[in-house]
């Protein structure tokens, strides 16, 4: 399936917040809310709310058809 530019920069979006959460889970290290000045920092929910759409725009990415290979 051919990937669009929204699917590729919501899939790393994906990513980032993975990374951030295994840091969380590992480390109690906030990677985010560390460059971004805190948790509550404007910059930082930004982000997470930017990672938490891309998840759920990635739900589509499971029902969609696969295209047919051109010739």
């Amino acid at each position: 399936m051919d990937r669009t530019p929204l699917d590729r920069l919501a899939l790393i979006l994906i990513i980032v917040g993975a990374l951030n959460w295994l840091l969380v889970g590992l480390f109690e290290y906030d990677l985010v809310a560390a460059i971004f000045g805190g948790e509550t920092a404007f910059i930082s929910k930004v982000v997470y709310t930017l990672v938490g759409i891309a998840g759920l725009y990635s739900i589509s990415l499971l029902f969609r058809e696969k295209v047919p290979a051109r010739e």
